[in-house]
């Protein structure tokens, strides 16, 4: 992965890589032709573990973005499946149970952000 931060060395950007692409720190080392203690000493640098927690951070926005482009499609499978007559009655009901699950947390997620807002501009007020 492309753009660490330009902080650090090239060999350190490519441990970072190389640490979201491979298993354990093993495998990661040895792609990077570095010893596995100098990736663990490299790993308790806080510089590292900063950058190291960012390109973590940008994968998995990059994997939320892609489920929620998909997310349209996949709530229309849902309730295809449970209008559809045709399919068993536990399926039909597994698929109405996810709709009103993931219903009922989109409208429990939307609480807690408006009290977060409301909450964040009281101790913004406070300044």
């Amino acid at each position: 992965m492309k753009g660490h931060g330009a902080k650090f060395p090239r060999k350190r950007q490519e441990a970072i890589a190389a640490l979201l692409e491979f298993p354990t720190v093993r495998e990661a080392a040895e792609a990077v032709k570095i010893g596995e203690a100098t990736l663990f000493r490299w790993m308790q640098d806080l510089d590292f573990q900063t950058g190291y927690r960012e390109a973590r951070r940008r994968v998995v926005d990059e994997a939320v973005t892609r489920l929620q482009r998909s997310a349209r499609e996949a709530s229309e499978t849902l309730r295809t499946v449970m209008l559809d007559t045709q399919t068993p009655a536990s399926v039909r009901v597994s698929a109405a149970r996810a709709i009103l699950d993931y219903a009922t947390k989109a409208v429990e997620f939307e609480e807690v952000e408006r009290r977060l807002e409301v909450l964040e501009d009281t101790l913004e007020s406070m300044k």
